[in-house]
């Protein structure tokens, strides 16, 4: 870590020094928001937070004498210091302070440490130093008196390509002695800390002859990576060998594998080359309709796939919601991804889902709950006869990888995505199953729509009072010939455009059903005579 001279500011050289070796600290306290004297603080968190999110650097930030929650909302005097702020302020400045306002609220959105002022600050301290030593790449000792050293380790440099997108796989060989381990060992120090993770695995033929020599380094590579230590423990090799897969095919990685002779055991340890590209490239086809990010969009991507723990469907549908969109969308639908509590493929999906407008998230909840396997023309005249812009809404989920259409124009939907959407009806209200946009397993409709609930295993009575409430009703398939029907039996049809109804019991429809809006109609098994009393509305 550098310092600056007390008493100088510099912003170049701080931004300079936070891309390229820094840990960045924050440390918030009232003071800081001192008018006169708080300008280049704020300049410098700005900095800070833009490295978390554009280098994905780590930041540490200590809440000296100040609630996280105050820094984070802006409330008190951090309220009145941007108040002071604001005051004749130009649109320039103003655009300044909008940035000083959302790095002080990202920046409280953190975790880190709370100085209180009752606080045992050594302690604290104790604990600051003991995170940053685990943070920082640690320096290995390295005899960099060899002639040509910085020649050779700038053809290493360039050969890697560190900002590059893609994977690098770079082998220094010779005979022994003269100097590989050295050479390598003075490229992880001056490279090592552009990264997140990273693992340097010395002697490895020496020790790997036995498989459980393969699997302490399997095993040290995952710990030192993904700082798991204790919480991760192989016992067979082909374990290490699809944790390593899973867990590092989508991270930005540097491993280094001193003194290996062995393709197989090289493997073992960092795998194949493709491991690593195809889920960008498959997450790539989509976003970009090409199997490289596109300029500019390297890193986002790179994020993407692994907030997206490269599950495929994730990826296609991730990719697909942000085809053709800018740098900014981007970096928006990334904070969403950061916010997901969990890697659950329900929960990144929902993003998608989150992006779609009213009348495509009415559509979408449709086909999970009653359509999928339907026919594409026959829905798409009942979702307009409901007053939807049909084929715009289908068009917009196929573009998402949402829905597919079949070759023989039915609609598909995955398992994954077909949950989500019913989760999210569940969800409407978890407690009754009445109060639902929509019903769709036998319990809940036994529970709502007969008298009490189903009157007997074989025979099930719907009511009107069941359906009195279920003035919108746009959808109503029975598929049970169980179902038995009182006499004066009716329900709401003004707005009904799909009825299947599979052994309907009475002899004719209601007398006062409305067929105005109905384009589907399908009685099988049925005991109709005449499909009503009078003439149909």
């Amino acid at each position: 870590m550098k310092a600056f001279e007390r008493g100088k500011r510099s912003h170049q050289s701080s931004y300079k020094l936070l891309k390229n070796q820094g840990l960045p600290l924050l440390c918030s306290q009232k003071t800081m928001l001192i008018p006169n004297a708080s300008k280049w603080c704020l300049e410098e968190l700005v900095k800070f937070i833009n490295c978390k999110e554009e280098r994905e650097q780590k930041v540490i930030p200590i809440f000296y004498h100040v609630d996280p929650s105050e820094v984070r909302n802006q409330r008190e005097i951090y309220k009145i210091a941007f108040s002071r702020h604001e005051k004749n302020a130009d649109e320039e400045k103003r655009g300044k302070i909008r940035r000083w306002k959302t790095a002080m609220r990202e920046a409280g959105k953190l975790a880190g440490y709370d100085v209180k002022v009752d606080s045992y600050e050594s302690e604290i301290i104790q604990d600051i130093i003991k995170e940053i030593c685990g943070t920082i790449p640690m320096v290995l000792d390295v005899d960099e008196k060899i002639v040509g050293m910085d020649s050779r380790l700038e053809k290493l440099v360039s050969r890697l390509e560190i900002q590059s997108n893609g994977v690098r796989m770079v082998g220094v060989g010779g005979l022994g002695g003269i100097g590989k381990t050295t050479i390598i060992t003075a490229l992880y120090n001056k490279i090592s800390n552009q990264f997140r993770s990273t693992s340097f695995l010395t002697n490895v033929r020496e020790e790997s002859t036995k498989d459980s020599g393969l699997l302490k380094f399997q095993q040290q590579l995952l710990d030192d990576t993904l700082g798991v230590k204790g919480q991760l423990t192989l016992k067979k090799i082909h374990e290490g060998v699809k944790e390593i897969k899973d867990k590092l095919s989508s991270k930005k990685v540097l491993v280094f594998v001193d003194d290996i002779d062995d393709s197989r055991r090289l493997e073992h340890l960092v795998g194949k080359h493709s491991w690593f590209v195809k889920a960008l490239q498959f997450f790539c086809s989509y976003a970009f309709r090409q199997c490289l990010p596109g300029k500019g969009y390297g890193d986002l991507s790179i994020q993407v796939v692994r907030y997206a723990d490269r599950l495929p469907l994730a990826l296609k549908v991730l990719g697909s919601l942000l085809f053709r969109k800018g740098v900014k969308d981007w970096k928006s639908e990334l904070k969403k991804l950061q916010e997901v509590p969990n890697m659950e493929i329900t929960n990144v999906l929902k993003i998608s889902y989150d992006g779609l407008d009213h009348t495509q998230k009415m559509i979408f909840l449709d086909f999970a709950c009653f359509f999928k396997g339907a026919h594409v023309e026959i829905v798409t005249q009942v979702l307009d006869g409901s007053g939807f812009k049909a084929e715009s809404g289908i068009n917009a989920l196929v573009d998402r990888c949402l829905i597919t259409i079949s070759t023989n124009k039915k609609i598909e939907m995955h398992d994954s995505l077909a949950q989500m959407d019913k989760e999210i009806v569940y969800k409407e209200c978890p407690n009754e199953s009445g109060e639902r946009s929509r019903l769709w397993k036998h319990e809940d409709v036994c529970r709502v729509l007969t008298i009490n609930t189903c009157t007997s295993e074989h025979e099930i009575k719907f009511t009107f009072e069941a359906f009195k409430r279920m003035t919108r009703l746009r959808v109503l398939i029975v598929n049970n010939n169980q179902v038995q029907l009182f006499e004066d039996f009716t329900f709401p049809s003004h707005d009904l455009t799909y009825l299947y109804w599979a052994g309907y019991s009475l002899a004719s429809l209601p007398s006062n059903f409305h067929a105005n809006s109905l384009v589907f109609l399908y009685l099988k098994d049925n005991n109709i005579k005449r499909l009503s009393e009078r003439k149909l509305a």
